[in-house]
């Protein structure tokens, strides 16, 4: 009787978790091409004087989804973000290699970007205006609880804004 319970009570905080992923809007395109979605995000950064964030990921991952809402949702680290940043989410799906095309090109991707999978997801990697990695970031040491850390992620955006890097 008791296993019964505990199997209910399993499938019942499932249910609300998987409910709770669900109201989280998708942001990752799984139909665009990566490597075109890159080098368009690196002409903006150019002309705009940025730098370029890829957000890792994919809408298979709740941690990636609630990054999104997160920064999406506080007002101070949108404007950082928007001040600063061309911020892309590349779609990587590390269960749809359904094709042998498709599987070569999301391994160049992976590859042009300093392999980041190895952090886990979602992971961001920020480009120079030439599209040099200059930085990885796992994801985890923004994370506070079941969200992230407001003051964590602002401090990891301000090291890597294109003033503070190239400051003297």
């Amino acid at each position: 009787m008791k296993r019964i319970v505990l199997t209910v009570v399993a499938v019942f905080f499932t249910a609300i978790m998987m409910n709770a992923q669900e109201g989280l809007k998708k942001v990752y395109d799984e139909e665009l091409n990566q490597m075109t979605q890159i080098d368009k995000a690196l002409a903006e950064a150019s002309a705009s004087n940025k730098f370029v964030i890829c957000q890792v990921g994919g809408n298979w991952c709740p941690w990636c989804l609630r990054f999104a809402a997160f920064i999406e949702n506080d007002v101070d680290i949108s404007k950082m973000v928007g001040n600063n940043f061309v911020y892309i989410h590349v779609n990587y799906n590390p269960h749809n290699v359904s094709s042998p095309e498709l599987k070569e090109s999301t391994d160049q991707m992976m590859k042009r970007l300093g392999s980041p999978g190895r952090f886990g997801f979602p992971v961001f990697v920020v480009l120079d205006q030439e599209g040099r990695v200059i930085h990885t970031q796992d994801s985890s040491f923004l994370e506070l609880g079941n969200s992230y850390d407001k003051e964590k992620v602002m401090r990891f955006f301000e090291c890597w804004t294109p003033e503070a890097v190239n400051k003297h």
